[in-house]
């Protein structure tokens, strides 16, 4: 995945005045919030020590089908071929009207109280306001308005509940042909 914030660079701290000077800086807070906005979650805040590639959208850009062992590999196609991923990233568009951000790790509950997820990040982004990310069961109703540690939030989908499951199996009895006379079907 290219980075769309552009590069990274490294320099000497007596160097980083003569640098802002040249290229255009902004700091961390506008850094997340553009990310948020651009819906790219960042590993260890935007997920847990369960998150799958498929539940964050990184199957096309950070994982090799085609290669062979690795950790979780087995995992990783079985969803990819046969299942789908027990969670799902969304885009949390959160109400305006509270003074005050989600934690990150609160609970993301429906209006009944019934915790589906997880916030991750979140951020006071300059056009959007506040917006943020989170992790949600895969079953959550798309058009479902969540409470994110109690401020309404609106989702957005970032993936799809569908991710995964590339190969449709379906069995159906009479596409089993009949036994040859005389044999048993088990």
């Amino acid at each position: 995945m290219q980075n769309p914030f552009g590069i990274d660079l490294l320099v000497a701290p007596d160097a980083a005045g003569k640098l802002a000077e040249t290229f255009p800086v902004a700091g961390l807070w506008a850094f997340e919030a553009a990310r948020i906005a651009a819906r790219i979650p960042r590993p260890g805040l935007d997920t847990d020590h369960k998150t799958l590639p498929h539940e964050i959208g990184l199957i096309e850009s950070a994982v090799h089908l085609n290669k062979g062992c690795y950790r979780g590999q087995e995992t990783v196609a079985r969803i990819h071929n046969i299942g789908h991923p027990p969670r799902r990233l969304v885009f949390l568009h959160l109400d305006g009207s509270v003074d005050r951000l989600p934690a990150h790790g609160s609970p993301l509950t429906l209006e009944d109280g019934t915790q589906v997820g997880f916030v991750g990040s979140a951020a006071r982004h300059f056009e959007l306001g506040p917006i943020g990310l989170g992790l949600v069961k895969r079953s959550v109703d798309v058009n479902a308005t969540l409470l994110a540690d109690g401020v309404a939030a609106a989702q957005e989908v970032v993936v799809s509940p569908e991710a995964g499951a590339n190969v449709k199996v379906t069995l159906r009895r009479d596409s089993v042909p009949p036994p040859p006379a005389g044999r048993k079907m088990l």
